[in-house]
């Protein structure tokens, strides 16, 4: 693993991993965060498929982990920073880095929701996401439903207004995020059409990618329903989308959840699936 800074257009700094086979790599792969999940959680995956001949970059966006200041009070970064700063550096320094190469977009979660607003996604042959979906409280799993409220009309305000950002950590609610980041996040959240309240503009991007995306979907999903991730996906109009609906109980396999396919002890159940979606 080789540790870099990458600087985005607005003078930010981002901490992004590179892993690298033994042998020249066949395709590159860009693994990006779910909210509030640092990139060291995605080393085991991001490892294996070094080890299968893939190039991998994996990175925090401005204000998580490793991209995050010594002081998060007042730390200013929205997820539109993150989309249209952060995501187009690390793209840009993926396809400098592997030019020749054939490249994977896997989003996890959020990762996977910012696709879409990227600029020139064409640069990308696929799409893999993980557990990603519109985000609206009342397409969540019916636990998460039930204590949404809490989280949207106390923890965040009075969080945010305590801490000076989201305090994520000690509430046990998501992570440390930036406050302006928690607040657009709510706001989508709290809206119907999730990430397209962001305007017109925004569905626009969505609708003209035509990349194919392999959209992959858990049963027993902890945060998102099976209907919340097939509801984003409506935004790309023109994009051919493959529903990848996975049942671990009805597999006999242990709980997936929203977390667990990057996790270690799924490494002989489905990164050896992962690796076929992210290839063919």
């Amino acid at each position: 693993m080789q540790a870099l800074t990458l600087h985005t257009q607005d003078g930010r700094s981002l901490r992004v991993r590179v892993y690298e086979p033994d042998v020249a790599p066949r395709r590159a792969v860009l693994l990006t965060n779910a909210m509030g999940v640092p990139q060291r959680f995605y080393e085991p995956f991001a490892c294996w498929l070094a080890s299968h001949g893939l190039a991998v970059m994996t990175f925090d966006w401005r204000g998580t982990g490793e991209s995050a200041p010594r002081r998060m009070r007042g730390y200013r970064a929205s997820i539109t920073d993150w989309a249209t700063q952060d995501l187009p550096t690390v793209v840009d320094a993926l396809c400098a880095r592997w030019p020749d190469l054939p490249r994977t977009y896997v989003g996890h979660s959020l990762g996977g929701q910012l696709f879409g607003w990227l600029d020139q996604p064409e640069r990308f042959d696929r799409v893999v996401t993980v557990a990603s979906g519109n985000g609206y409280w009342r397409m969540n799993a019916p636990a998460v439903r039930r204590r949404a409220p809490l989280l949207w009309w106390g923890l965040a305000p009075l969080g945010i207004a305590v801490a000076g950002y989201f305090p994520g950590r000690r509430l046990g609610a998501v992570g440390d995020l930036p406050a302006a980041a928690m607040w657009q996040w709510r706001r989508w959240c709290l809206h119907p059409d999730y990430l397209g309240a962001e305007g017109e503009a925004v569905r626009h991007r969505y609708a003209r990618v035509s990349v194919p995306i392999t959209a992959v979907l858990f049963d027993d999903d902890e945060l998102i329903s099976p209907d919340g991730v097939r509801h984003l996906y409506r935004l790309y109009a023109q994009a051919p989308v493959r529903f990848e609906h996975l049942y671990p109980a009805r597999e006999g396999w242990p709980r997936m959840g929203h977390f667990g396919l990057f996790k270690a002890s799924s490494a002989s159940i489905l990164w050896p699936r992962m690796l076929h979606w992210i290839e063919s």
